[in-house]
C-alpha cells in the first residue's frame, strides 16, 4: 500500500491547491489508494494527470470533473504593489512559502516558486492579488513538470514543518511564561490576600496541567 501511494504522490503536480476537495496532495493521494476518491479530481494535471494516475491505479481513465474545476495554462500570482497593505493574509495563506514581506509593508511573490494554487486571492482585503498565464497556451502536466513538482513538495513540507516548530515553540514560551508566574504570585498580581492568591495560584495550576497533558497527546 505505501508503495503505490508513493507512487500515486509521486503522479500529482504538487500545487497544493485543494480544488480535488483535499487540503493538500497527499491527501487526496491517500484518499486515492483507499478508494475514497476518484482520479479526476485534479485540475492541474489535467487529462495527462489523469491518465497517469489511471495507470497507476489501474482504474479507468475519465474525464476531469468539472465539479473540481477546468484544466489550464499554469498561473503566476502577482500583487499590485500600490494596493497592497501588507495585511500578511496571503502569506499566511500559500502553502509553498513564495509570498515574501512584513506586516503593514508591501508584498512580493517569488515567482519561480508560485504554483498558481489561488489560495491568496480569496484572503486578500483589497484584491490586489491578479493571475498572469504563464505557459502560454499549455496546459496541465504540458506546463507543469516534474522538478516543478518536487521543488513544490520540498516547500509544502518545510512550511509544514516551519509552522508546526513555530507552534511549538509559542507554546513553550507560554507554558515558561504561566509557570513563572505561577512560581512568582505575589510579584505577578496585584492581589495582596493570601487566601485571593492562593487561588490565583490553583486556576493557574490547572491551566498548566491542561496545557501539558495537550502537549503530551500531541
Amino acid at each position: 500500500m505505501s508503495g503505490l501511494l508513493e507512487a500515486v504522490d509521486q503522479a500529482l503536480p504538487q500545487t497544493q491547491c485543494t480544488r480535488c476537495g483535499y487540503p493538500d496532495c497527499r491527501s487526496y493521494a491517500q484518499a486515492i489508494t483507499h478508494n475514497m476518491a476518484a482520479i479526476n479530481q485534479c485540475p492541474p494535471g489535467g487529462a495527462e494527470g489523469v491518465a497517469r494516475l489511471a495507470q497507476i491505479t489501474e482504474r479507468p481513465v475519465q474525464a476531469l470533473n468539472p465539479a473540481n474545476g477546468q484544466e489550464g495554462p499554469r498561473m503566476l500570482a502577482v500583487i499590485d504593489e500600490d494596493w497592497c497593505i501588507g495585511c500578511t493574509l496571503c502569506i499566511k495563506a500559500c502553502p509553498v512559502d513564495c509570498i515574501v514581506g512584513t506586516n503593514k509593508r508591501m508584498h512580493v511573490v517569488i515567482a519561480e516558486h508560485c504554483t498558481g494554487c489561488e489560495l491568496c486571492l480569496p484572503v486578500c482585503p483589497v484584491d490586489c492579488i491578479a493571475l498572469v498565464k504563464v505557459s502560454d497556451n499549455r496546459t496541465g502536466w504540458d506546463a507543469w513538470d516534474r522538478q516543478l513538482a518536487a521543488n513544490a513538495r520540498d516547500r509544502y513540507d518545510f512550511r509544514q514543518f516551519r509552522t508546526q516548530r513555530d507552534s511549538h515553540e509559542h507554546d513553550e514560551r507560554m507554558l515558561a511564561k504561566a509557570q513563572h508566574k505561577h512560581d512568582h504570585i505575589e510579584a505577578a498580581s496585584k492581589l495582596t490576600a493570601p487566601a485571593d492568591l492562593e487561588r490565583k495560584r490553583d486556576v493557574i495550576a490547572q491551566a498548566l496541567a491542561r496545557a501539558r497533558a495537550k502537549r503530551n497527546d500531541a
